[in-house]
């Protein structure tokens, strides 16, 4: 591993210093030192996360906790009901079943996440572009994959930074490191500046970064650091990690542990005691293993892919891709939505927000002659000069009766530039803007109340607290000043600059979305806390916050958050709202600390320094602006800039959550109260409650019934609230609601066992002989089957939503329909030459009025179970 770049010493070395270090000649690298450099410090080549293979993902699909219990209850099942069984007895039914099982859930799984795939953004480099630079004495062009550490390169406007560097020389250069920090202005870099204090590394005003891009000016600088080595290379590097568990991964995975050992107790348990009363320690085997699989929500994995792919097909109409499908039900559950201030609820452009005369009224006066001092320079118009000819134009302020006569360029020292013109009568008049204190500085008078007047101390400050108050704002202002000259000066110098009379200010704003103070005023009525986490400075950011719509709310900065210890900041990040000035690390420790906090989290930016926090967030977000690496990290990207849609997004996550947990909570429950039966049936009964044949059967047709769970709707409110995945609350639902079921089984028993059964075949079980007996467990077999089947299917519509089924809500049609045709196959099995061939007899006409007074008493039942659960627990999904 390559040691860490020291930025701190490069940027306090003097230019000699560095040029000593890499052993650079002043007519730059040598061919042999590259070669040298490039071993040393290694190519300008980032490395980007790598695509999964399609063998990896296959893997993933088809070998689950689940069906590597199916897997290997069918493979138990093969030998024992196929290999070691008697020639008569062998039967490969119960094994298919399984592999059906194992097939489908994993082939559904596998389809799904091979699409998501095939629809995900993927990572782009940088662009390709020539680099010139200075070897052997040579101007060269390269590629940029071919700098390293030590070469000489020539920056000028336009010029996209391709590797970290030390600036050697500069003239009015200033730079763009918006994607890097979030900054909305471009920064001024000076290679001859003496660096007297530690900083973050995108503050040091004599280094420059890759992926920042030259606004203006020229300059020489020289490589310290290439590819992986760099600022956006170590952000890149670190996205090719493996991601943190999202809440929806620690779900799935808790809830598959709590059913395997429900499942590792209850199966052994009825093994033994069907192998001491019946004594048949086989048959008890095979019993015990359909109980396992009973357990098992085989089509969990299918369920949930599904559930997913279809939330996903919802987000793609309203032009959102859904990159990994877990990001639908993370998106439901998020509590907490951590966002970048610049291009994510900014519109990362500037705009002239306002301009004023010196007595704070809006003043197309002042309009006029910006436009004048913005537009007839020749100078590289920076973006406040194309946010001034913008309004101008569009508010109809172009005067026309001017021309040019000269200009006096921008130079940082003095943060000023102005431009000579001659009006339509011969007078000339030099028009100049700049900074604030600058402007003070060549302005000895100013217009106010429509009078000239002097400057004393007392109108500066009124000057400085005009701006302060603009700056409060959000706005960063410049200042506009003129004077009149004789018609024959025509030659203008900085010098000229001086007893100038300031006529107003111009005031900037990186705008937010039209849709931001909408979205964040639906995320707050989801429960969705919003904080903003920005590297730009505290004004800008906490006016910005209050346009769209946050308060004035506690605000801290990435300096303070560095001086609390981990405790502190743990509380920190829950009491604050807005984040300043930080740095790509510490977006991530944020996220970090809120998800050790209990909540689960989202996060929105659109560059470098967001995409780390976005990685480790439970879900990424970007939109349409975003840069490669962002897009690349995101889980989700808004491809329309109304942020509204992140409600839609919650919303549909909050739906595909409560439909996973209908299958999972309304099957484990059944489940779990069917093998309470059979333990304590396999106890009374002279025979097994049901052959395992027939419980397996059970369970794959209402498994696939149950495919149409992912289209049905869930209740209004419970989408007002996050939704998170606990198991606990699986295994709390499975004590209240199984034994409801297993009342119902017990009785059903009953009746078929002393009444029904013996009015059929004739007489009472023991008294039967050995061929009227198979007949008498036949009939009670099926008696169950249909029961279960009724009640099972059933009750998902009676736990689907805390209201009366039926009457207060209704599912959706795909559910009734595929409910409607499960309860029919199943009535009709006994009845066919299939149902005789796995044991199951006809049953007779005065069964089905007592099937559907036990199916109204199980309803009403568990609609009165369910309301003592909402009291207790207040949610139900």
């Amino acid at each position: 591993m390559k040691k860490k770049i020291d930025y701190d010493s490069f940027a306090r070395a003097t230019k000699e210093q560095v040029e000593q270090k890499f052993a650079t000649p002043k007519t730059g690298l040598t061919a042999e030192q590259v070669k040298a450099a490039r071993q040393q410090y290694g190519s300008n080549q980032l490395t980007y996360q790598k695509k999964t293979p399609f063998i990896v993902e296959a893997i993933k699909a088809y070998i689950t906790p689940f069906t590597l219990v199916l897997i290997a209850l069918a493979v138990i099942s093969f030998f024992t009901d196929y290999v070691h069984a008697a020639p008569a007895d062998k039967s490969l039914f119960g094994v298919i079943i399984i592999i059906v099982m194992v097939f489908i859930s994993g082939t559904m799984s596998l389809i799904q996440s091979v699409r998501s795939n095939q629809a995900a953004t993927q990572m782009e480099s940088l662009v390709q572009v020539k680099i010139t630079v200075k070897r052997d004495g040579k101007d060269c062009e390269v590629d940029m994959d071919d700098l390293v550490c030590g070469d000489l390169i020539q920056l000028s406007a336009g010029d996209m930074i391709s590797a970290d560097m030390r600036l050697l020389t500069s003239k009015d250069l200033t730079v763009s490191q918006a994607a890097l920090t979030g900054e909305s202005y471009p920064v001024e870099k000076k290679a001859d500046v003496e660096v007297t204090e530690a900083a973050t590394e995108t503050s040091y005003p004599n280094l420059v970064f890759m992926g920042s891009n030259v606004v203006s000016g020229t300059g020489q600088a020289i490589v310290i650091a290439t590819g992986d080595q760099t600022v956006y290379g170590s952000v890149v590097k670190d996205l090719g990690e493996k991601p943190e568990a999202t809440s929806f991964d620690i779900g799935v995975q808790k809830t598959s542990m709590l059913l395997i050992r429900f499942m590792a107790l209850m199966a052994p348990t009825v093994i033994i005691i069907n192998g001491f009363t019946k004594g048949d320690w086989t048959q008890a085997l095979l019993f015990g293993l359909s109980v396992a699989v009973g357990l098992t929500p085989q089509m969990l994995p299918m369920i949930v892919t599904t559930n997913l792919v279809r939330g996903a097909k919802k987000m793609a109409d309203k032009n959102v891709i859904i990159k990994h499908l877990s990001a639908i039900q993370n998106f439901g559950a998020i509590d907490t939505l951590c966002t970048d201030k610049t291009g994510t609820l900014t519109e990362d452009q500037i705009i002239l927000d306002t301009y004023l005369n010196c007595d704070g009224q809006i003043d197309s006066a002042v309009l006029q002659q910006a436009y004048l001092n913005s537009n007839l320079q020749t100078g590289l118009k920076n973006l406040m000069d194309a946010a001034i000819i913008t309004i101008a134009q569009k508010q109809q302020q172009v005067p026309t009766q001017f021309e040019k006569v000269d200009e006096v360029p921008f130079d940082f020292q003095r943060r000023r530039m102005s431009v000579a013109v001659r009006d339509d009568k011969g007078a000339i008049r030099l028009i100049t803007k700049g900074a604030i204190e600058e402007m003070l500085e060549a302005a000895t008078k100013i217009k106010i109340k429509g009078q000239i007047k002097t400057f004393d101390i007392d109108l500066t400050q009124q000057v400085l607290n005009q701006v302060a108050s603009l700056n409060r704002q959000g706005l960063r202002v410049i200042g506009l000043a003129q004077r009149e000259y004789p018609a024959t000066k025509t030659n203008f110098e900085v010098s000229d600059e001086k007893e100038m009379v300031l006529i107003g200010y111009l005031a900037f704003l990186d705008p937010p979305k039209a849709s931001a103070k909408t979205a964040i005023k639906e995320l707050n009525n989801l429960d969705v806390n919003v904080k903003v986490l920005t590297g730009d400075n505290a004004l800008v950011t906490r006016a910005m916050a209050q346009k769209v719509g946050l308060g004035r709310v506690a605000l801290i900065t990435g300096e303070q958050l560095n001086s609390l210890d981990e405790a502190q900041m743990a509380d920190a990040v829950e009491r604050h709202q807005i984040f300043v000035k930080l740095n790509p690390q510490q977006k991530k420790t944020i996220m970090q600390l809120l998800k050790q906090n209990g909540h689960t989290v989202g996060f929105m930016g659109d560059g470098i320094n967001d995409a780390p926090a976005m990685k480790v967030a439970d879900v990424g977000i970007s939109v349409d602006t975003a840069v490669d690496v962002a897009k690349d990290s995101a889980d989700v990207i808004l491809t329309d800039k109304d942020l509204r849609v992140l409600e839609s997004g919650l919303l549909v996550g909050r739906e595909t959550f409560g439909n996973t947990m209908k299958y999972i909570k309304a099957t484990t429950s059944s489940n779990f109260g069917n093998m309470f039966s059979v333990l304590v049936a396999s106890i009374f009964l002279p025979f097994l409650p049901m052959l395992p044949i027939q419980l397996l059967l059970l369970n794959l047709i209402y498994d696939l019934s149950c495919m149409a769970i992912p289209w049905d709707k869930m209740d209004a409110e419970f989408l007002q609230h996050p939704k998170r995945w606990t198991a606990d609350s699986i295994g709390k639902f499975m004590v209240w609601f199984g034994p409801t079921s297993s009342i119902f089984d017990i009785t059903t028993y009953a009746l078929m066992y002393f009444v029904i059964c013996p009015a059929v075949i004739g007489g009472a079980y023991p008294t039967l002989s050995a061929q009227q007996q198979l007949a008498f467990a036949a009939l009670f077999h099926a008696g169950w089957f249909i029961e279960s089947m009724w009640t099972q299917t059933l009750v998902l519509h009676a736990l689907r939503t805390p209201k009366v089924p039926f009457l207060q809500s209704t599912a959706a049609k795909p559910l009734l329909i595929a409910s409607a045709v499960e309860i029919t196959f199943g009535s009709l099995l006994p009845f066919t030459g299939l149902g005789r061939d796995i044991g199951l007899a006809a049953l007779p006409i005065n069964y089905w009025p007592w099937l559907l007074a036990t199916v109204l008493a199980y309803l009403i039942l568990v609609t009165f179970v369910k309301q003592l659960y909402l009291r207790k627990y207040t949610e139900l999904l």
